[in-house]
């Protein structure tokens, strides 16, 4: 461009969307066209617009939600119960912790109706049951059936879940009162008898 010559309004371009103006007519441009062409070419450069145009990385398992819907099921729609719930003990890693507690609930089912009632189980840490039960003959009893009681665990449980089976008796009073016991003592020698 020459000194000499001075720019004149712009002609619009009939993929803007404006109305062109024949060429014999004059244009008066009070501004509004401006306005208008100037606002089209910042709408492009938004933050708003930016951020529509980036594309986040999404973290491990997150689908990304598309704005177009449908008439097949997709994440948007409502799901079953169980299906989140699964999703959810599969991304806490709780699948083993519920089979466990599963397994306290239905002890009388798993050992039978005659051990359950002497014996309880107490704590699942590491491979290792622990079971309290409520008199020594029958902590005798349960230490017998532990292979027994370990293989039907694991049958239900997955192999080589329960390692370990502890037998605990029950809980005695202790005779060890004030600051002055003996260790080792044998307590009262008449209370059994």
């Amino acid at each position: 461009m020459s000194s000499e010559e001075t720019p004149g309004p712009s002609i619009p371009d009939p993929s803007d969307g404006l109305p062109v103006e024949p060429a014999g007519e004059t244009h008066d441009d009070d501004g509004l066209d401006l306005a208008r062409q100037v606002t089209r070419a910042a709408a492009g450069s938004t933050p708003a617009s930016r951020r529509r145009r980036t594309r986040r990385a999404l973290p491990p398992g997150e689908v990304r939600r598309g704005r177009v819907s449908g008439a097949h099921p997709d994440d948007r729609d409502p799901q079953l119960l169980g299906g989140e719930v699964g999703r959810l003990v599969d991304r806490g890693g709780w699948e083993l912790q519920l089979r466990i507690r599963g397994v306290f609930a239905r002890w009388p089912e798993l050992v039978g109706d005659e051990v359950a009632a002497h014996c309880t189980p107490e704590s699942f840490a590491d491979g290792k049951l622990v079971v309290r039960t409520d008199s020594t003959a029958w902590a005798t009893q349960l230490k017998l059936l532990t292979p027994s009681v370990l293989r039907r665990l694991n049958e239900d449980l997955g192999h080589g879940t329960v390692t370990i089976l502890e037998v605990l008796g029950p809980h005695l009073p202790t005779w060890k009162k004030g600051r002055r016991s003996t260790r080792d003592g044998r307590g009262p020698r008449d209370t059994y008898g």
